[in-house]
């Protein structure tokens, strides 16, 4: 039987229309069957895949027998994490808080009885000044470094301190005792009395390179067990570099946000390891903090717990490097009231008074070129070489004074004692 034309018209969407859903429904059939013969195990993965919750990760199962127990949720996630969270899970129960107070006393300021004339007329003793004192508290870093209670921090966070209490990560509060404190260096060694106290492990600052990652632990701004990450900027920043010339000290620098509260926390590695002790920031900059090595303070944080003081030889100069470059360059300058050789060499600029170098015989202007025979070319290199000197022994100086060269004998002192008079 055939169709009118008008039969077609009303019969040929409808037709088309089957036609479509018979041929998606043998696709779908199709790729039903290709998907399930290539991937036989994917009913498998269905099942395991709602139950991996790290978002790099997921669990398989082996085998697909009814006979298998089942696995427990705790076994089937994979919980691998970034590798700052690992390297904070092994440090951080060993960092603590450490809070301390002291005691400053202050003289009340002169009234105007102060003035010599009242005084002539009513005397000296009608207004005495009476000391007034009052209770200054502080608040730093440190980490555990020995099962026996041994924390290393920095020197300025307890140096002076009455009292020191000591928060450990789990909620513990002790009383801490300073067994030790090194100024120049900026390290002391405080002790706590304690059961099952967490180590943090020491790794080696030798090995550090300018790139690796940088991860801050500490108690900055009364924020316990704050992490902050970033990478090593630069290494053996000299202490005078830093704006601190008192100090004995190369230091880190890195990026990692420092903070106040900071001071004395671990600077870490990837692996966890202390590689530095956070000291320093610069406030006029962002991104700038500086941290002790690790191996500084091995060398004398078991001095430092037995009580002992450390030795630290000083000549007592302010000195630069000097290039042949800048010394032309500072020649060349028309306001400048000194002629310096255009030689390498280390370029006195203070001699400090009653220093070793005083008492020597050396002056500003003087340019060193050898000591003991040995050229010296840095400021760096000279400082070394002083801190390695026994103190009092003699160091021959050849110096370029003008145009003379001349030899001067210069036995370091103690800084200590300097610093004390």
């Amino acid at each position: 039987m055939s169709l009118s034309s008008s039969e077609e018209q009303r019969f040929s969407p409808l037709l088309r229309q089957i036609t479509s859903h018979v041929l998606v429904a043998i696709l779908s059939v199709g790729l039903t069957l290709t998907t399930l013969w290539a991937f036989p195990n994917l009913q498998i993965l269905k099942r395991s895949l709602p139950i991996a919750t790290a978002p790099s990760t997921t669990t398989v199962e082996t085998t697909a027998e009814t006979t298998a127990p089942p696995i427990a949720a705790s076994q089937q996630k994979v919980a691998i994490r970034s590798f700052v969270s690992a390297a904070v899970n092994r440090v951080g129960p060993a960092v603590v808080r450490i809070d301390t107070e002291r005691t400053v006393t202050m003289r009340a300021p002169d009234s105007y009885f102060g003035d010599p004339f009242f005084r002539e007329f009513f005397g000296n003793d009608l207004s005495p000044r009476v000391p007034q004192e009052y209770r200054q508290r502080g608040e730093g870093s440190g980490f555990i470094i020995g099962p026996n209670g041994m924390i290393l921090t920095n020197a300025h966070v307890v140096s002076g301190a009455d009292s020191v209490t000591v928060t450990l990560k789990d909620g513990r509060k002790l009383k801490g005792e300073v067994k030790g404190v090194d100024e120049p260096s900026d390290l002391a060694v405080v002790k706590i009395n304690g059961k099952n106290l967490p180590v943090a492990p020491l790794g080696n600052s030798k090995d550090l390179q300018v790139g690796d990652w940088a991860i801050a632990v500490g108690n900055p701004l009364g924020l316990d067990n704050t992490v902050t990450l970033g990478i090593i900027s630069t290494l053996n920043r000299s202490s005078a570099q830093v704006g601190i010339p008192d100090k004995r000290l190369d230091f880190i620098q890195t990026d990692a946000a420092i903070n106040p509260g900071n001071s004395g926390g671990p600077l870490v590695n990837e692996q966890g390891e202390v590689i530095g002790i956070n000291t320093a920031i610069r406030a006029d900059a962002q991104g700038i903090g500086f941290a002790i090595p690790i191996d500084k303070a091995k060398v004398i944080e078991e001095a430092l717990a037995r009580g002992q003081k450390i030795s630290h030889p000083y000549i007592g100069v302010r000195m630069i490097t000097l290039t042949p470059e800048l010394a032309k360059q500072s020649n060349s300058d028309p306001n400048t009231t000194l002629t310096l050789p255009q030689i390498d060499g280390v370029l006195v600029m203070q001699v400090m008074p009653n220093s070793p170098a005083a008492t020597a015989g050396l002056r500003r202007a003087d340019v060193i070129t050898q000591v003991n025979e040995q050229a010296m070319t840095t400021a760096e290199q000279l400082q070394e070489l002083v801190e390695q000197s026994p103190i009092n022994q003699p160091l021959q100086f050849t110096v370029q004074r003008g145009e003379q060269t001349q030899q001067i004998s210069v036995r370091p002192g103690e800084l200590r004692e300097a610093t004390s008079e």
